[in-house]
C-alpha cells in the first residue's frame, strides 16, 4: 500500500513540504483546490523532488476545460519527469454555477467527455494527429503548430477522478486510470457499493483501477471534535447522502442539512454519534491508527493519504503514522522476527 501525503495550500509552503515527505518516505503528496490554484504550487513541489509522485487532488475539471487543464497538466508531467498525476473532480453545482460562473449540466456525463477530451488533445499532441473532438460538451478541433507543446518524453500523466455517487463511480472505472475515494466513506460503503461498481464496468482488458483513499484519523480528543464537526458538513450535502443510506441513515442526511441552512454548526456535529465517527476514523496514537487503518482499508486501497480536518498540519505530524505503518507491513511480509 502507498502512503500519500497532502501538501498545505500556501505556495510558500510547497518546497519545504515536497522535502520533507521525501524524507519521510511518503509515496505521493497532493494537493487541494480549496484557497489556491490546483497546479501553480505543484511546478515548486516538481523542482524540490526527485522520487514522489504529485498531484492536485483535486482540481475542479468544471471550473475549466480540457484545454485549459492539457496544458498544465502537459507541463508538469514534462517538468517532473513523469511523476504527475491528474486528479480531477466535478465539485457540486452551486460552486460550479455560482463562485466559478460555469455551466453545469449531467456531471456524470460531462466528466465522461472531459477526459475523452483531454486525452484526445494529448493523443494530437503526442502524434500530430488532428484534433477533432466533438462532443456533446465540448469542442476541440483546432490545434496548429504555433501552439502544440513540446514533446514529452514520459506521455500523458495518469488521471485520477473523485467519485461518491454510483454514476461518477462508474465513469471513473471507465474512463480513468484511478478513483479517489472521498474521506467520507466507510468500509461497508467502499466494499459494497465502490467497489461493485468498478469491477462491473472496468473495460475488459484494462489495466487495475488505482483505488486511492483519504481517511479520516484522530490522534486526540480535538482532532475527534474536528473530524466529528467535518462528517456532520459532508453529511449535510445531499452528493454524499448514499454512504448515509448505506447505514441505515439516510434521514440523518434530511437534518444535517435543515441545520445548516440554519447555519447550526455546533447542532449538527451532536448528531454525529460515536458509531459514525468509528466507522469513517482510525483514533489513538500512531500504533492505534496505523492499526485500525489496516483493519479498515487493507486489501481494498491501493494508496492512502491521511484526512485531518483543520487547519491542514505539515507532513511530519504524519511520521510517527508512516513509520507504523511501514513497520506493520514489515511483520506482516517477513513474520515478527
Amino acid at each position: 500500500m502507498r502512503l500519500d501525503a497532502r501538501l498545505r495550500d500556501s505556495l510558500d509552503a510547497a518546497a519545504r513540504d515536497i522535502r520533507v515527505c521525501e524524507e519521510i518516505g511518503f509515496d505521493g503528496a497532493w494537493n487541494g483546490e480549496n484557497r489556491a490554484d490546483a497546479f501553480l504550487p505543484l511546478a515548486l513541489a516538481a523542482e524540490h523532488s526527485s522520487r514522489i509522485r504529485i498531484g492536485p487532488s483535486v482540481a475542479i475539471a468544471f471550473a475549466r476545460t480540457p484545454m485549459t487543464v492539457a496544458y498544465p497538466a502537459w507541463d508538469l508531467q514534462r517538468f517532473s519527469g513523469g511523476r504527475l498525476v491528474l486528479g480531477l473532480g466535478s465539485q457540486v453545482r452551486p460552486h460550479v454555477t455560482r463562485r466559478f460562473s460555469m455551466p453545469w449540466s449531467r456531471p456524470a456525463a460531462r466528466m465522461r467527455e472531459f477526459v475523452t477530451a483531454l486525452r484526445a488533445i494529448w493523443r494530437t499532441w503526442e502524434t500530430g494527429e488532428p484534433l477533432a473532438h466533438r462532443g456533446e460538451f465540448y469542442e476541440h478541433s483546432l490545434m496548429t503548430p504555433a501552439f502544440t507543446p513540446p514533446s514529452n518524453p514520459h506521455g500523458p500523466p495518469a488521471v485520477f477522478l473523485a467519485a461518491v455517487g454510483p454514476h461518477m463511480l462508474r465513469v471513473a472505472a471507465e474512463v480513468a486510470d484511478g478513483l479517489f475515494v472521498h474521506p467520507f466513506c466507510t468500509a461497508r460503503y467502499l466494499r459494497e457499493v465502490v467497489l461493485p461498481q468498478v469491477r462491473a464496468h472496468r473495460p475488459a482488458g484494462a489495466a487495475p483501477l488505482e483505488i486511492a483513499l483519504s481517511p479520516f484519523v484522530a490522534f486526540d480528543d480535538a482532532d475527534l471534535a474536528q473530524v466529528r464537526r467535518r462528517i456532520a458538513f459532508y453529511g449535510s450535502t445531499p452528493a454524499y447522502r448514499p454512504v448515509l443510506e448505506q447505514h441505515d441513515r439516510g434521514p440523518l442526511q434530511d437534518e444535517l442539512n435543515r441545520l445548516s441552512k440554519q447555519g447550526r454548526w455546533d447542532d449538527m456535529a451532536g448528531l454525529v454519534d460515536d458509531e459514525l465517527v468509528d466507522a469513517m476514523c482510525a483514533t489513538g496514537d500512531p500504533a492505534g491508527v496505523a492499526a485500525g487503518l489496516r483493519e479498515r482499508w487493507g486489501g481494498s486501497a491501493d494508496r492512502l493519504r491521511f484526512t485531518l480536518p483543520g487547519e491542514l498540519p505539515p507532513p511530519e505530524r504524519f511520521a510517527d503514522l508512516v513509520t507504523a505503518l511501514r513497520g506493520a507491513e514489515d511483520r506482516a511480509e517477513h513474520g515478527p522476527g
